[in-house]
């Protein structure tokens, strides 16, 4: 199934060439991960010479923990994969090598992504590659295939992350100290750092696109070209560790938090289309480019159908309900329109560049758990054909229509209580992440907040 799904992916560094590099002394790190629920990169940094003997053919093991912890690693009840009664037992990191490259910012590195596995080489259903790969295998199963991209926003300080972490992250200096969007001024100031986060995200196999500022202080987004869905997924991932990593060693920090403060926040567009496996395009009508064909109005018709139950999956963290605020080009409207911002689900383009943009999810989304979404949500619409509402017109933020959740509560109720969610992704998955939203609501409950503090250390 791997080579199936992944057959239009185009390795960044082939594995003679990786030999070669560290039979040279060129290479001689080789950084394996996975991705885990809250959507970072996790694994090991292998000895390139054992990665080449041992790795490649055998994989690695990592806890299984890893997918049932909290954002501080803590590990949490009520996960049945992995607890202190199966006794934290090991699966199986497998390299995919179809996404073997260099990591430029790190010295004499090598990086590849890991597929999650049972011992017995099954999938583990709960990870959030595998639960991309089943959709895409449902995809492929009817010779399709989907592309896509993902624009992520990011706020950049000149504070560094340690300096950061002991201010409490109070009181940083944002990179630029007035809106910035589209200002290539603005892009100009900090041009060092994003110089050197483009040109790195390309010597790691990625094709930049542009990079521009946005409307918080010190807000910008480097766009990159889209890819085969999973390819796409996996470069998001990697970007968001390397954009970390090339920061620090700037003394600069950059989070991309849905929502770091009252202005605006950083969102993760996410542009899908679907075509044929030989290319041929699905979505558009044949006799109007501009238009969609019955699958496609079916298609997104799914997506406006399960868009509310599938919210946890586009919008996992407490903080990411904080950027659903009327007139901030974050969505509140269950809706679609023509190229307009204030709907949930955004048509643009004609022909092969008719695309759906989903609005929902912000920074700190999964990109897995996002793409897979809408796949699920696609695919029903079309199996189901479901007939797509009249396109929006006007402000959204205003109509009568159906609304986001407001808040993680909300979200994980209806995700939990979906049998759409059950059927398409496993009781194992919906039990899964419905804990995982439980752990975070308990944690936030039990923590006291600077709001708290400012209303009620003198006044009450």
């Amino acid at each position: 199934m791997a080579e199936n799904i992944r057959e239009r992916g185009e390795p960044g560094l082939s594995l003679a060439q990786l030999r070669a590099d560290v039979a040279a002394g060129d290479i001689d790190t080789v950084v394996v991960a996975i991705v885990d629920m809250q959507g970072r990169l996790v694994g090991k940094k292998l000895h390139a010479d054992f990665f080449v003997r041992e790795i490649i053919v055998n994989g690695t093991e990592g806890c299984s923990y890893l997918l049932a912890v909290d954002i501080d690693m803590n590990t949490v009840p009520g996960y049945s994969m992995s607890s202190w009664d199966s006794g934290y037992a090991d699966f199986v990191m497998a390299p995919d090598m179809t996404t073997l490259r260099y990591l430029p910012w790190q010295q004499n590195t090598a990086f590849v992504m890991a597929d999650v596995l049972n011992a017995d080489g099954t999938p583990v259903a709960v990870s959030p590659r595998q639960i991309l790969r089943a959709q895409l295998q449902r995809l492929f199963e009817r010779k399709m295939v989907a592309f896509c991209a993902t624009e992520l926003e990011f706020i950049v300080f000149d504070n560094s992350y340690e300096d950061a972490w002991n201010r409490a992250y109070r009181d940083l200096t944002p990179a630029n100290q007035y809106n910035v969007d589209y200002s290539i001024l603005g892009v100009s100031r900090i041009d060092s750092l994003l110089r050197d986060i483009r040109f790195g995200m390309a010597g790691a196999n990625m094709e930049v696109e542009s990079v521009k500022g946005e409307c918080n202080l010190g807000q910008h987004e480097i766009a990159f070209r889209y890819k085969e869905a999973l390819a796409t997924c996996d470069n998001h991932s990697i970007f968001k560790l390397g954009a970390k990593e090339i920061a620090s060693k700037h003394g600069k920090a950059l989070t991309f938090m849905a929502k770091y403060n009252q202005r605006e926040g950083s969102s993760c567009h996410t542009h899908l289309s679907i075509r044929g496996q030989s290319g041929e395009l699905i979505m558009t009508s044949d006799s109007n480019p501009g238009e969609l064909s019955s699958f496609g109005k079916s298609f997104i018709a799914g997506q406006l159908a399960h868009l509310k139950e599938l919210s946890l999956m586009m919008a996992p963290n407490i903080n990411s309900y904080k950027r659903f605020v009327e007139g901030s080009f974050a969505p509140t409207a269950i809706t679609w329109g023509k190229d307009n911002r204030t709907c949930a689900i955004r048509l643009i383009g004609k022909g092969d560049g008719l695309r759906y943009e989903n609005r929902v999810p912000g920074g700190d989304a999964n990109p897995y758990l996002v793409v897979a979404s809408m796949i699920a949500a696609g695919l029903d619409g079309v199996d189901s054909n479901m007939e797509l509402e009249d396109e929006f017109i006007g402000n959204a933020y205003v109509a009568d229509v159906d609304r986001m959740p407001s808040s993680l509560g909300q979200a994980r109720e209806v995700w939990a209580g979906s049998s759409f969610v059950q059927k398409t992704f496993g009781a194992d998955v919906q039990g899964h992440y419905t804990n995982m939203a439980d752990v975070e609501l308990a944690s936030f409950a039990r923590a006291v907040t600077d709001w708290e503090l400012f209303r009620g250390f003198e006044r009450m």
